[in-house]
């Protein structure tokens, strides 16, 4: 790892894979679980070209590179995209990971179309009009749709995508519903689904979902729930394997 000199609101995140470090901006959005959770529900190929649109930190990227050909990753922040950029120089990973400060609505300027295997995004989950926004303006507009609606990540995957090539996204279970139908309305159909609780018992709070661009309907698969915690507040089992971690150790 590359020594970095840190910025004002700045910190040093140990991400528990593979001897990588991620620089985070405390006064922007931090990930979080639902990213990491993106991270491990697909299953990766060493031949795969991935793009990651609102990478945010980077940490997608860092979490797969070892397991893919090479990821794309593109942010509309430019203070996000300047600290994910020097995140993939900290970790060594300037020939594997390829971060671009830009807007996925406009991908057609950015990138050619029809050419990734794979697509995923962990993108703002809520309307404007609901929800409380948060006041710090980096948050607000990672979590809400100031800039970016769910059709907008939709029609860029399917953009990028080439025919057979996987989208997968991490959202709020209230807008299954919508989400289904802007996949099929950009030739995308929906093959694997997974719903998030935060404790058994508990209603899911947030959802895994895969589609495949130009698949037939139907087939969709339904994994058990991931259940976050135990009672007790500390991680289930899953989630601790998941971070790499070892029971008792959280």
């Amino acid at each position: 790892m590359r020594d970095v000199s840190l910025k004002e609101n700045e910190r040093l995140d140990d991400l528990m894979r593979s001897g990588r470090h991620i620089i985070q901006n405390t006064q922007e959005f931090c990930f979080s679980l639902d990213a990491v959770l993106l991270a491990h529900f697909l299953s990766w190929k060493s031949r795969q070209r991935v793009l990651d649109l609102g990478t945010g930190t980077g940490v997608i990227p860092l979490l797969i590179a070892d397991e893919v050909a090479r990821v794309d990753a593109i942010e509309l922040n430019e203070v996000m995209a300047d600290v994910a950029a020097r995140n993939v120089w900290m970790n060594e990973l300037d020939e594997k990971i390829f971060v671009k400060a830009g807007d996925y609505r406009q991908i057609r300027e950015l990138y050619a179309p029809e050419s990734f295997d794979v697509v995923v995004a962990n993108p703002p989950y809520r309307p404007v009009a609901h929800g409380q926004v948060n006041q710090m303006s980096g948050v607000a507009r990672a979590r809400h749709e100031f800039t970016a609606t769910l059709d907008d990540v939709v029609r860029a995957a399917r953009f990028a995508l080439r025919f057979g090539g996987r989208f997968a996204m991490v959202h709020l279970p209230e807008r299954l519903g919508e989400i289904i139908v802007s996949l099929h309305e950009h030739q995308m159909e929906p093959k694997r689904l997974q719903m998030v609780q935060p404790k058994d018992g508990k209603a899911p709070n947030m959802m895994l979902i895969e589609a495949v661009v130009g698949a037939a309907p139907g087939g969709l698969k339904v994994l058990p729930p991931l259940i976050v915690h135990r009672e007790d507040g500390s991680y289930t089992e899953e989630i601790l394997q998941i971070y790499g971690m070892e029971e008792g150790k959280e």
